[in-house]
């Protein structure tokens, strides 16, 4: 990490306080750029006025133009590709995954010629695939959220990595999950490089309740429950990404270059069900956990869980939980 070198604000430089450089890949995700750089921005000043006094950011993309988001919001960068050198930390703000993306030589490039300069990289959500793909995460534990564990897995069968918390900080690589744990990440540089204080301003300001270690668990994935076969991971994986819209058993199948009948046989072995009566459950679990903590009808939280009709729904929740969709939510 990269020593605290604040001095009084007569004193300092460009270079003393803290400087992030932003880099935005095609598709990225909106929210891991927004809360990571609003919590920086709001511990930049003394007041509220996002003066670039303690924090500094400039927003790159590879080719220096405008980019759009995974949700459609164009933004258009500061520059294009600056001298690592000017910055404290270089993080990437990965997104939807795109092998043209995350593979572009002339990022992999750029990538390279910070670690080369002993620039810390961090990668935001899917920007550790960027970083993996660059071969700079060799030897180093990496932090991929569950969601996207089967896909990093697959593309980097040698490489350590981490989906059970929030960041992981190797050296001069922190990698993060994603989602609310890059406010956490942007804390805890704030507190290496501007205090404590500058770190609890963002925090509540964002109505942040605490900082969190990067120890802390992320949400778990009904994988971790199924022992052993790793495409029997990898097809639950699957299902729990398409909750709302399942796959036909032959589509998973082929995914995992598997037979329908293969998949079978596995799951039943890993799990002691069917895939059907398995995937049943999951929407199931899914339905409930709707109907308990939102108002939405429970006609539409059917269909949205894959049941064609309602009646449906109601006779195989009322098997799995023992009471009817009407009775959970008379419980709220």
């Amino acid at each position: 990490m990269v020593r605290n070198t604040r001095r009084s604000a007569q004193q300092q430089t460009d270079r003393d306080i803290l400087q992030i450089g932003i880099l935005l890949l095609d598709d990225f995700t909106l929210t891991a750029f927004a809360a990571f750089l609003d919590a920086i921005r709001l511990a930049a000043d003394k007041g509220d006025q996002s003066r670039q006094q303690d924090c500094a950011w400039t927003v790159m993309t590879i080719h220096g133009e405008a980019v759009r988001a995974s949700c459609g919001v164009t933004v258009r960068p500061h520059d294009g590709p600056r001298d690592p050198s000017s910055f404290h930390y270089l993080t990437v703000v990965g997104g939807l995954l795109n092998n043209r993306h995350h593979r572009d030589p002339h990022l992999s490039k750029y990538l390279t010629l910070a670690a080369n300069k002993r620039i810390p990289l961090i990668g935001l959500g899917t920007g550790s695939f960027a970083l993996a793909h660059a071969g700079l995460m060799n030897g180093r534990r990496c932090c991929v959220s569950w969601y996207h564990l089967a896909e990093f897995q697959e593309a980097f069968p040698e490489l350590e990595v981490v989906a059970d918390q929030l960041f992981v900080i190797e050296h001069d690589r922190i990698t993060c999950a994603g989602g609310t744990g890059v406010v956490d990440v942007a804390a805890h540089l704030l507190e290496q490089h501007c205090g404590a204080s500058a770190a609890i301003k963002a925090l509540r300001l964002l109505h942040v309740e605490h900082l969190r270690a990067p120890t802390t668990p992320q949400w778990q994935s009904s994988t971790d429950s199924v022992v052993g076969d790793a495409k029997v991971r990898r097809a639950v994986l699957m299902m729990e990404q398409n909750l709302t819209n399942p796959l036909p058993i032959s589509k998973i199948a082929q995914s995992l270059q598997l037979s329908p009948r293969q998949l079978q046989r596995k799951f039943r072995r890993a799990t002691g069900k069917s895939l059907m009566d398995f995937s049943r459950e999951l929407r199931l679990e899914y339905a409930r956990e709707q109907i308990l903590r939102t108002k939405r009808p429970i006609t539409n939280i059917a269909y949205e869980c894959g049941f064609s009709d309602s009646s449906h729904f109601a006779r195989c929740y009322r098997r799995c939980f023992g009471e009817s969709p009407s009775a959970t939510r008379r419980q709220v």
